[in-house]
């Protein structure tokens, strides 16, 4: 009997050895590095901003945090599944701003025991993430490498314009139609699933694409440009639940938002295999769940909504004595979602 060899830890090799296993998984040509005229190995990358005009945004994920290695339900974060979720979660910022991303910075901090393969694994999955998803122009620019007592991953991104001005989440008016791109409440409902304790080699199909949303998120990038030429008034990602950020964008607005009861069943009904495997009511992934980076925006009654949007709302005006707020037929709803400092 053979004793099967450990893959090494990244404190075997010096930093150069490590990046040059990380290099070339990241290297991506043709018109995904057109907006990158200097990429990883000097003090800084040069990136085009040809119109003048650059979106940035930044996320971050922490071992324990926003991912475990290990999940209750016995499932095994892979290096590919944070790879891929750095990039959805920063292109779909960018996404929400009408724009296209142009290049990623990655700053990754790793305890020294960290396998080598895992990280290796984490470069495919951010390259992956960037062509599968859609983000035809985008690349990786460089980054830095750092030890520390648990991973962390920053991936900060960049995006264009071409020209156009950016949908903000202020630009929201009374009469406005409410209209969602992509999922609400797979990823919450992904996140229950690994928290509980079904095994993950019981799930069946049906059960198992929950939670492959929660580890590796598919944000419509095609939907935030679309919906920018169709004249949306305003926009934002949904990442920390379709009534936390529907409060910001009402906020910003200075508007009310009205959601549509009948919609929300829909949305609900889609999350029946998860909800019956768990004994959860649907509604509360729905209205509470984040992590699935879709697109909530709003048009113009007259604007027919691009490929992708469906309504679930309206924009109300506020009364004299009303604040901002996020109502279903006309009743007030509880925010709820994700909060970062109280989780």
């Amino acid at each position: 009997m053979t004793v099967q060899e450990q893959p090494p830890a990244v404190a075997a090799l010096s930093e150069a050895e490590l990046l040059a296993r990380i290099f070339p998984r990241l290297s991506l040509g043709g018109d995904h590095a057109a907006a990158t005229l200097l990429g990883p190995g000097d003090d800084a990358a040069v990136v085009a901003a040809p119109d003048g005009k650059t979106l940035i945004s930044i996320d971050t994920q922490v071992q324990d945090q926003d991912f475990r290695l290990e999940w209750p339900n016995g499932y095994r974060t892979t290096g590919f599944d944070v790879g891929w979720k750095a990039a959805a979660q920063n292109l779909s910022d960018i996404n929400a701003m009408g724009g296209t991303a142009t290049s990623l910075v990655v700053s990754l901090t790793l305890p020294p025991e960290t396998p080598v393969n895992w990280v290796e694994d984490l470069a495919d999955g951010l390259t992956a993430g960037i062509t599968e998803l859609g983000a035809a122009k985008c690349s990786v620019a460089g980054g830095d490498l750092g030890r520390g007592r648990e991973i962390s991953v920053t991936v900060a991104v960049l995006g264009a314009l071409d020209g156009h001005h950016a949908v903000l989440r202020s630009g929201a008016h009374p009469g406005d139609v409410l209209a969602l791109a992509g999922t609400a409440g797979h990823a919450a409902a992904g996140l229950a699933i690994l928290e509980s304790a079904v095994n993950v080699d019981a799930l069946r199909r049906e059960q198992r694409v929950f939670l492959d949303l929660q580890c590796r998120p598919r944000p419509p990038l095609a939907a935030g440009p679309a919906a920018r030429a169709a004249g949306a008034t305003a926009m934002l990602d949904i990442s920390d639940g379709l009534l936390r950020d529907g409060l910001r964008l009402a906020a910003a607005s200075g508007v009310g938002i009205d959601l549509d009861p009948a919609q929300l069943r829909t949305l609900a009904e889609v999350l029946r295999p998860a909800s019956e495997l768990l004994g959860t009511d649907p509604m509360a992934w729905v209205l509470g769940g984040g992590e699935d980076h879709g697109l909530l925006a709003t048009f113009p009654s007259d604007v027919q909504l691009p490929p992708g949007f469906t309504a679930i709302g309206s924009i109300q005006a506020l009364g004299s004595n009303e604040s901002p707020s996020v109502k279903i037929a006309g009743r007030s709803a509880d925010t709820g979602g994700w909060d970062h400092f109280a989780h």
